[in-house]
């Protein structure tokens, strides 16, 4: 049988573990659009970015605090193509202004997605929940208790134990097979073995995101306020010491401007949560970062501050597509075999979700969309509708059964590969130029071998042989994921190279990204910005390594840690 039909439809499954909060709008009383905004106003807290850790902290500091969230995109709630993992992927493939994701591509070329909605990534991801592991949390410096309440506190809302399908009953049989030990059974915590994991879907298929956890926010304490997109910190400098943030500048939708400075108090602080690309970006644009480089974009420099911006990683992501014999169920990732080796094996499967819920619709492919496009490595000249409508005519020639399968994927831990972001204009809205520099490390690259080479025996394994077509070797396997047009990339690997040269032909995204504020570089312990005062960075971008098998979990128990340490600081003081 040949094996072109196959290709098209493995793409399409690799899009599948991306990015789609439960359907009906919460009566959040202090949520408006930031067109309502008065053009000055004054907070105790002013927190920068709706997302995965912003919501979680904002939700905290109300309780005790007068505190204003701004987020640059709208809210989740009542969008199904967000609400509901039916639609999973569409969010991704909508390139309008308005979109609740933002696509950009780092310079080695790969397509990756940075959210613009209350929630974050939590809108957009595949829903895996897990716990960072608990050496994580003490290299970290964290309170374990509290990062266990803070846990429990997110846990209470947002996770749940998945539905086990036969598909995902066969990868976890297959780790446990192929030695990938022990079995830990359903837990949120990160043990090495195989476990089913948690995740932010509902039974019903309703998506709860970082956005339902202002459910817990004093509603006297929180103003939230939507599309208001922050341009600048503003400091204080004369007769100070050091720079104090004292303010920010935003601007709604229409394009007016606001202004919002903090009440005086010693314990009153600006907050960046814009994630591994806004809040690197936010410093740079408001005078914090790299000298000459702010220069250059005629930035005046308010702290010379070279390491921000460096340190940004994106964990590399490998993956095998298995056409199957028997119709599977449509399943995120629910299985994880955490290996000795530092390489973390998952899978997803279905193929429902690729035609459209609508009969006067045309084909949607989700995460199989070439207008998502997993096109990783496009040179921008090739970046074309024609290209694009050439792929899409060529999916909706496919039979389903082309699209009857589910994919096993590879992805690194770490990773210890960094790279570097910088401003490409003084627009906040626009993307800033990004470098992750994936396999640059060569154990980065050892470990991707050793888990597609575990991927292979998993393939091959008694658990998994239901879902084998028997006509296909491992091989093949492998040179259909070569040849399929998930980048365009030169392809060099074939059965007599290294699978090395695989993993770097194949490489792609899984949304991970984080860096650029870290720890001991730009922050210290306590997340507040090196230099100056009044000042913390709260998400993603302050990671060295990503934590557990999936952040989200973390980034969210983050938020809500350092939400109840800083409350701790302001009552005793």
């Amino acid at each position: 049988m040949s094996l072109g039909w196959w290709r098209l439809a493995f793409a399409g499954l690799l899009f599948f573990h991306g990015f789609s909060a439960s359907g009906s709008a919460p009566n959040y009383s202090f949520m408006h659009n930031a067109t309502s905004a008065p053009s000055l106003s004054y907070y105790d807290y002013i927190v920068v970015g709706g997302g995965t850790a912003g919501c979680p902290l904002a939700a905290t500091l109300s309780r005790n605090a007068a505190v204003l969230l701004l987020e640059r995109g709208g809210h989740p709630y009542g969008d199904p193509n967000i609400t509901k993992l039916a639609n999973f992927g569409a969010s991704l493939s909508d390139l309008s202004p308005w979109s609740p994701s933002q696509r950009f591509i780092s310079t080695d070329g790969v397509i990756n997605a940075r959210a613009r909605v209350l929630g974050g990534g939590s809108c957009l991801n595949a829903g895996f929940y897990t716990r960072a592991a608990p050496e994580y949390v003490r290299q970290a410096g964290w309170d374990g208790r509290i990062v266990n309440e803070s846990y429990q506190w997110v846990e209470n809302l947002v996770a749940f134990e998945p539905p086990m399908g036969e598909w995902q009953s066969a990868v976890r049989d297959g780790l446990i097979e192929v030695g990938v030990m022990p079995f830990n059974g359903f837990t949120f915590d990160h043990i090495n073995g195989t476990k089913v994991g948690g995740t932010i879907f509902d039974q019903q298929g309703n998506r709860h995101t970082a956005a339902d956890l202002l459910n817990y926010a004093d509603p006297g304490g929180l103003t939230v306020m939507l599309h208001a997109t922050v341009h600048k910190i503003l400091f204080r400098t004369k007769g100070k010491s050091r720079p104090t943030a004292h303010g920010v500048i935003f601007r709604d939708e229409t394009g007016a401007t606001h202004r919002a400075y903090l009440r005086n108090g010693s314990k009153n602080e600006i907050i960046i949560s814009a994630g591994a690309l806004g809040s690197p970006q936010l410093l740079m644009l408001s005078g914090v970062g790299p000298a000459a480089h702010l220069q250059s974009h005629n930035i005046r420099v308010v702290l010379d501050q070279p390491m921000v911006g460096q340190g940004m990683s994106d964990n590399p992501m490998n993956a095998v597509f298995v056409p199957s014999p028997l119709p599977v169920e449509v399943s995120l990732i629910q299985v994880v075999g955490i290996t000795d080796f530092g390489s973390y094996i998952e899978a997803a499967s279905g193929e429902s979700f690729t035609t459209s819920s609508l009969a006067s619709s045309p084909r949607f492919y989700g995460m199989f969309s070439p207008k998502i496009g997993q096109l990783s490595t496009v040179p921008p000249k090739q970046r074309t509708p024609e290209a694009i409508a050439k792929a899409i005519e060529y999916m909706n020639s496919l039979d389903q059964i082309a699209l009857q399968g589910g994919f096993i994927l590879e992805k690194i831990m770490g990773p210890i590969s960094t790279g570097h972001l910088e401003l490409q204009t003084r627009d906040p809205n626009d993307n800033p130029s990004v470098t992750f520099n994936y396999f640059k490390d060569p154990l980065d690259l050892q470990r991707c071998v050793q888990g597609i080479e575990t991927i292979g025996r998993i393939i091959e394994s008694e658990s998994f042989s239901r879902f084998r077509q028997d006509y296909m070797t491992w091989q093949q396997l492998l040179n259909m994921t070569e040849f399929s047009p998930i980048n365009l990339l030169p392809k060099h690997y074939n059965s007599s190279m290294p699978l090395e040269v695989f993993c770097r032909d194949t490489v792609m995204t899984i949304w991970h990204y984080h860096g650029g504020c870290q720890v001991g570089r730009v922050v210290d312990h306590d997340y507040k910005v090196l230099g100056v005062d009044a000042l913390r960075v709260i998400d993603g971008s302050t990671f060295n390594y990503s934590p557990g098998t999936n952040p989200q979990a973390t980034v969210m128990m983050l938020g809500r840690y350092m939400g109840v340490k800083m409350l701790s600081d302001r009552r005793a003081n």
